[in-house]
């Protein structure tokens, strides 16, 4: 007998699996890709942003998976949403702005830095300069920690300055209350670098922002080409790409500013300074630094007092369960071939203070230089 007009005790064909068409399984690959690709984005936003995976994904997809826009939104959310509780204060525009060099009462950086001997003084023959990656994008403490990285300069009335990791809250902040310095901002969205020049001390002649082209982290070159004492001197700042994944991306951007740096005319000293992310291999991989540029911290015999600028083991900021220690933040000098010279004198990290709120001002130490001037 036969059942559905299928014979008796004859074995069925097994199904087999549906054949790709080569146009289907492009299409296949094509979306595997976009994964792939979009799941890096993901891991470099949250990699940025110390947020998770999910959080990337959203402002990711609500960005259609542009980098710097997803950033842009992340960082620069409605003024009176999030950052209301973030800004630093500031007097009403009708009262006189506090000057940074005027010394605060009842700061706690005060007595730390009177204990080192430091006074003020402004000499034609010495130049001093901090860099310093103040941590703008953590939202914790961050009006106290604002208020400890301004008594630090004013403490210290450095020449110039290079900051790293400010927002636009910050950069305001030092605007309304850094009445004698020049401030050039690297930027003026997400987070940017900054360079401070004191009016009475340097002369601006011009400033110009390199832009690293296949940044995924808003990263740049800021240059501000000055006279100091009859001196023409190039600073320079950035915050080059971070974490040990961006390696590649990292050395390609120290390649273009040690580019920049070469570029610079005969009678022009540069100093590069900000937080480089650099691990010693990594340098090493390039064959070190050029012959005619030096490394400060190297120069002046590696002072251990002054070896690590990211010290998990000292720095509670990020309330890490690891310890390590690195020197992120470096000073890079070449020096003028003709006309006047700058040497550096000394080097010293800051910043080494808890406020009251408990934490540092930053998760960075910063560092302060001195260098000779010799016309």
């Amino acid at each position: 007998m036969e059942v559905s007009g299928v014979a008796s005790g004859v074995e069925q064909e097994p199904l087999q699996e549906p054949q790709w068409s080569p146009q289907e399984e492009e299409e296949q690959k094509r979306e595997e890709e976009l994964e792939k690709q979009r799941q890096r984005l993901c891991t470099d936003f949250a990699s940025v942003t110390s947020s998770d995976v999910a959080v990337a994904q959203c402002y990711l997809a609500e960005n259609d998976w542009d980098m710097q826009r997803a950033l842009n939104s992340y960082f620069e959310p409605p003024l009176d949403e999030q950052y209301v509780d973030r800004i630093p204060q500031v007097p009403p525009v009708t009262e006189t702005f506090v000057d940074l060099t005027d010394s605060p009462s009842g700061s706690s950086a005060v007595a730390p830095v009177k204990e080192a001997g430091l006074g003020l003084q402004e000499d034609a023959s010495t130049l001093s300069l901090i860099t310093w990656n103040i941590d703008g994008l953590d939202s914790s403490n961050l009006q106290e920690r604002a208020r400890g990285v301004c008594s630090y300069i004013a403490l210290y009335s450095p020449d110039v300055v290079f900051l790293q990791e400010v927002i636009p809250p910050y950069l305001n902040y030092l605007q309304k209350r850094a009445v004698s310095y020049t401030i050039i901002p690297g930027n003026t969205e997400g987070y940017f670098t900054a360079i401070m020049l004191k009016k009475s001390r340097v002369r601006v002649l011009k400033d110009e922002i390199i832009p690293f082209p296949t940044t995924s982290m808003m990263r740049n070159l800021l240059a501000v080409h000055a006279n100091i004492s009859g001196n023409e001197i190039c600073f320079m700042t950035s915050h080059l790409e971070s974490t040990k994944t961006h390696t590649e991306e990292r050395l390609k951007q120290l390649r273009l500013v040690l580019k920049k740096m070469s570029e610079t005319p005969a009678s022009t000293s540069v100093i590069f300074g900000g937080d480089t992310n650099l691990r010693d291999k990594e340098v090493a991989k390039l064959g070190g630094l050029p012959s005619n540029i030096l490394d400060v911290w190297e120069f002046l015999g590696k002072p251990e007092h002054c070896h690590y600028t990211w010290d998990t083991s000292q720095n509670t900021n990020l309330d890490a369960c690891y310890q390590c220690k690195l020197r992120f933040d470096r000073l890079f000098l070449q020096a003028a071939s003709t006309g006047g010279q700058i040497i550096p004198r000394s080097l010293d990290l800051i910043g080494l203070e808890k406020l009251d709120c408990g934490k540092f001002p930053s998760d960075h130490w910063g560092l302060f230089c001195n260098f000779d001037v010799v016309l």
